[in-house]
């Protein structure tokens, strides 16, 4: 059973081990706040530990297709289905220790949005690991603050 996460009351439980955990609070109740007005979906986490399929299947996906692996921990991952059922998506979040987080979308219909998209928490400086590969847009956020974002499409099946 995972945590549900309240946009209106920020907490930073399961972040505490991040040095920006506030803000990675507040990214990660924007998260939440977008896919409960959208859809009406819950935005719930769980331990990495508690969901290691979910957070080998995005690590796998970005080491495929850029040949990207995150140095920092994972704290907590998500993993849903939101959409009509005639364009369902499925998404998969990974929120790290250095405050970055990962999302994997992946459109069931062939012809389907398929991405992954990188969020940085305000105040986090960009992993070396994505630095030369990705340019950052800035978008800003009331939960969130300064939210920094890049993202791919993803080409291969998985």
């Amino acid at each position: 059973m995972g945590h549900v996460i309240d946009f209106k009351d920020v907490s930073t439980e399961g972040l505490e081990a991040s040095p920006v955990a506030d803000a990675l609070a507040g990214l990660r109740a924007n998260e939440a706040r977008y896919y409960k007005t959208k859809f009406g979906h819950d935005f719930t986490v769980v331990p990495a530990a508690d969901a290691p399929d979910v957070l080998a299947r995005v690590e796998r996906i970005l080491a495929t297709e850029r040949y990207i692996t995150i140095d920092s921990p994972a704290l907590e991952v998500s993993d849903f289905e939101v959409g009509d059922p005639d364009a369902r998506v499925h998404m998969s979040y990974v929120f790290y220790e250095s405050g970055l987080a990962v999302n994997v979308m992946w459109g069931y219909d062939p012809s389907g949005k398929r991405a992954v998209g990188f969020k940085l928490s305000d105040g986090m400086e960009v992993p070396a690991e994505l630095e030369t590969k990705f340019k950052f847009a800035r978008q800003k956020s009331k939960l969130a603050g300064v939210i920094r974002g890049s993202y791919f499409v993803i080409k291969g099946e998985y």
